[in-house]
């Protein structure tokens, strides 16, 4: 990245912070660098310019790095989608839509498919509680739009084992665990994985499991025996003994009743697993069967990690409302790439910065209606960034001579562009 390109994009970052709405013109002018330089440079960032967002990504993950415990780092995995409107957007398509879609009924929209990858971490100033800061992203095509843009059609899952190699391979000496729905637990990932990750993902009730071949014989002639005899299917092993636990998921207590059993799947016939089956006895979900590569892990840590994968979901509503993930208007394909994913960066590293100095700033709003609150959200971590920042600026300025007028113009260009 060139010194002309840094400047653009700090430019960019401290207008993404402020703005109301993030495009690249709105950026630039509550940033106050819009008479520096053409315009154009700004947007030539996301389009022309030279640096890898993958490169961008594992430079975010060193900085996680030093708040990690533990001896494997544990990622979630999962896809999120970004609305859009235009027929001539780069990699646009009708995707699923899972907050207009029910049970029975499925709902398509308009607009980016992306695969996410974060990482799950917990900070000293809110203890107990699991942040999902991204790092990885990639674009999903359908099949149409594919063959639109004239690019090999390729899957979620291979996008997804795509990232994890790309992590793995950073850091081949470290362990990581990656967490995903059922999306992410078939063959296309299970038997992908790098040599230095395991997978914990929802499983079919009705899964064929097998127990572990059996030893070959000395002196026994034909092809070996690749699986064992067949196993109880996680819906069996509920109907019959199973233990009583108490967890600590989903922000509440759940009692449930557990079973698990080590087996092999028939697609992945040599990699022993952890079956856990599980039936809610407080109601909701009903009976869910989830497995883990990590065969000695108990059936009480296999669903913990797995419910730690919903803290993406509030990563992705958090970049939607608070820092217009679905905002950008680019349509090349660089742009389309670049842009957005940005957004979910910039969510990683506002969390950073209010762990290691934010939260020592801030000041929670004091309302009769709500004074029960104790621990921040992402919205107040942004209000509080925006209030340092802005207050530096003010600093910055003399109060009297000229300074006072440019502090007025400051307040009143804040106001206007405020709403």
């Amino acid at each position: 990245m060139t010194a002309p390109t840094h400047a653009s994009w700090v430019t960019i970052l401290t207008g993404w912070v402020l703005a109301s709405r993030r495009t690249v013109t709105r950026m630039i002018l509550v940033a106050g660098d819009a008479a520096e330089k053409h315009f154009s440079s700004y947007h030539r960032v996301f389009s022309a310019a030279r640096w890898s967002l993958d490169a961008l990504g594992l430079a975010v993950f060193d900085l996680i790095e030093p708040w990690l415990k533990g001896e494997a780092v544990l990622l979630a995995l999962d896809d999120t989608l970004a609305r859009k409107r235009g027929l001539k957007m780069f990699g646009t398509g009708m995707h699923h839509d899972p907050l207009l879609s029910s049970r029975g009924k499925a709902i398509t929209n308009w607009g980016h498919s992306w695969v996410v990858l974060g990482v799950l971490v917990e900070f000293p100033f809110r203890a107990g509680h699991v942040y999902c800061l991204p790092i990885l992203f990639r674009l999903y095509l359908n099949t149409k739009s594919a063959a639109r843009h004239r690019r090999t059609y390729r899957t979620r899952p291979e996008l997804a084992v795509e990232m994890l190699t790309v992590l793995c391979h950073h850091r081949k000496s470290q362990r990581f665990h990656v967490v995903a729905d059922s999306a992410y637990g078939g063959q296309s990932v299970l038997c992908h994985l790098p040599s230095n990750c395991d997978l914990t993902s929802r499983l079919l009730k009705d899964a064929r499991l097998y127990a572990a071949a059996p030893t070959r014989k000395p002196g026994t002639n034909g092809r070996p025996h690749r699986r064992g005899e067949r196993l109880p299917t996680p819906q069996s092993l509920l109907t019959g003994r199973c233990r009583r636990v108490t967890l600590n998921i989903y922000g509440r207590r759940e009692v449930a009743r557990v079973a698990d059993q080590l087996g092999h799947v028939h697609a992945a016939p040599t990699r022993p697993l952890r079956v856990v089956a599980v039936e809610a006895i407080n109601g909701g979900r009903g009976r869910e069967a989830f497995y883990s590569t990590c065969s000695q892990a108990t059936a009480e840590q296999v669903l913990t990690w797995y419910a730690m994968r919903w803290s993406l979901e509030v990563t992705n509503q958090d970049s939607k409302q608070h820092l217009g993930f679905e905002e950008p208007p680019g349509w090349t394909r660089r742009s389309v790439e670049r842009t957005a994913p940005l957004a979910m960066l910039l969510y990683s590293l506002i969390v950073l910065w209010f762990a290691r100095e934010g939260h020592h700033h801030w000041q929670p709003l004091v309302c009769p209606w709500y004074t029960s609150k104790t621990a921040p959200s992402f919205a107040d971590m942004l209000r509080t960034l925006r209030r340092l920042s802005i207050r530096r600026h003010v600093l910055s300025l003399p109060i009297t001579g000229p300074g006072s007028k440019k502090l007025q113009q400051l307040l009143e260009k804040t106001v206007a562009l405020a709403t």
